[in-house]
């Protein structure tokens, strides 16, 4: 067989490859996509206050530190059984709010947009960020940079550091919100709320008034049928910082709506040899390989899938836009609600729907009469045990679990990362592609791998917060010994085990 790999894949969070087989007759034989990163994070994390969490777990990640410092927070309130008060609920999701705008804007601009505002041929030095500035104007550029600066000032006001928060608390959280301070979030929300406006009608004007786009969005190289799962409220509305997680068929019909804190009854996880990151599936289907459909345990994580899980968003704009994604593509209500978008290109569209809300929801919640409460921590008084957090990420459904002794040292942990809940559909999805784009007399050119990451880049993987445990084995062992030469431990297969 014939091999191309494409090493490393470009603009993503992590490292990663693919590794493509050819037959002799030039069609694609099968696809790999390779995880080549170890982290290890729940493993050196057994031992230390449970308390450190927030601020260890957020270094998991630099782009999404903010979606690890509110789950494992979250997670804390459960260990600690403290409940806390309504308002820091809400300082929360108002800092939550600021990341979301912030890193859907990184995500769109800098490492999805640029297939799209320069297109999947252009030049690799051209197709980033700095491609989509020159091709859309330095206003443009200006208000994108803009959009990050201020939002990271608001994460920085909430959370103690603009990168890395550490203001969250067991029951709390560590400052409340001036006066003075919940004017500035009201400013920077309704200039979010423009900017994701302005957004979507980039997109329109870009995208889906681009025939070759939407012949793109729409071909069967880059659509696949799975479940869809994603945290709401209770009318079923897409909510990134709290409520239950609904996963609904491909057709839309709602498999099961459970609380976080019993993901365990319906999640596993199926490892292969191949790779270091492992492949979430649903309990009551079952893992049967890599396959679309209701038969299938596979399911998928993101913004698409949040919007496919839910029944509409929260706030008008975002409603007005999510009723516009779904009626533009071509779905139909059944039983009151849109039928799913099985488009994976189409995800980037529903990120910027997203952003809309996240915006819109900033904005509620600075206006609201109860955000400069300093009532901001509900005492710890109970014996720590158990704890799951959970909340949306960017990039899909992030779930923390820790187990302590009484005194409060962690003895496990478990994390399922938003990136780890899609990589069974990501794989999928780029070996689709290969098998659409690659065949008998294809000349494979740049342009044409570039499609194929396309496959995998609408899903804004970040694989160096998902590779969290080992998939069994390792090629490289480590052994350790003692004075006298005897063996003492082999470091692979102590973390296999664990």
């Amino acid at each position: 067989m014939k091999k191309i790999s494409i090493d490393p894949v470009t603009r993503l969070e992590g490292h990663g490859r693919i590794d493509l087989f050819l037959n002799d007759e030039g069609d694609l034989a099968n696809a790999y996509f390779i995880i080549p990163e170890l982290r290890g994070f729940e493993q050196f994390c057994v031992g230390r206050p449970a308390e450190e969490m927030p601020r260890i777990t957020d270094r998991i990640c630099g782009v999404c530190p903010e979606a690890h410092h509110i789950a494992s927070t979250k997670a804390l309130d459960a260990l600690f059984h403290a409940d806390p008060p309504r308002v820091t609920k809400k300082l929360r999701e108002m800092f939550y709010s600021a990341f979301f705008v912030a890193d859907h804007t990184t995500h769109f601009y800098a490492l999805g947009g640029p297939d799209f505002v320069l297109g999947p041929d252009a030049p690799p030095a051209e197709r980033n960020i700095l491609g989509v500035i020159r091709k859309v104007g330095v206003e443009v550029g200006k208000q994108v940079i803009d959009a990050r600066v201020r939002n990271h000032h608001v994460i920085k006001m909430l959370g103690g550091r603009g990168v890395h928060p550490v203001a969250g608390l067991p029951g709390g959280w560590s400052k409340a919100v001036s006066p003075e301070e919940r004017e500035v979030i009201e400013a920077t929300a309704r200039k979010n709320v423009d900017f994701a406006l302005f957004s979507l009608k980039l997109f329109a004007d870009v995208v889906l008034s681009n025939s070759q786009y939407t012949d793109m969005i729409f071909s069967d190289a880059f659509t696949n049928q799975t479940y869809s799962m994603g945290t709401v409220d209770a009318d079923n509305c897409v909510n990134f910082y709290d409520g239950m997680i609904r996963v609904v068929d491909p057709e839309g019909v709602e498999l099961v709506k459970y609380h976080p804190k019993t993901y365990a009854h319906h999640l596993a996880e199926h490892s292969e040899p191949w790779t270091y990151l492992k492949f979430p599936y649903l309990k009551q289907i079952g893992w049967q390989g890599f396959v679309d459909g209701k038969a299938s345990g596979v399911y998928c994580a993101t913004p698409l899938s949040r919007l496919n899980a839910a029944d509409g968003m929260a706030t008008p704009r975002a409603h007005a836009a999510f009723e516009e994604f779904y009626t533009t593509l071509g779905s139909k209500k059944v039983n009151g609600r849109y039928q799913p978008v099985h488009h994976r290109l189409a995800t980037h569209w529903a990120r910027l729907v997203e952003l809309l809300f996240a915006a819109e929801r900033m904005l509620e919640l600075s206006l609201d009469p109860e955000i400069t409460d300093p009532n901001v921590r509900t005492p710890i008084t109970a014996t720590p045990t158990e704890g799951v957090g959970s909340v949306e990420a960017p990039r899909g459904t992030l779930t923390h679990h820790y187990w302590t002794d009484e005194n409060g040292m962690l003895t496990r942990v478990n994390l399922i990362v938003g990136t780890t809940n899609n990589y069974a559909p990501m794989a999928m999805s780029i070996k689709k592609a290969a098998q659409s784009l690659i065949q008998k007399g294809t000349v494979v050119t740049e342009g044409l791998l570039n499609r194929i990451e396309m496959a995998f880049r609408s899903y804004d993987p970040c694989f160096g917060c998902a590779t969290h445990a080992l998939p069994g084995q390792m090629p490289l062992e480590v052994v350790i010994r003692d004075a006298q030469g005897g063996e003492v431990q082999r470091l692979s297969q102590y973390l296999g085990e664990t």
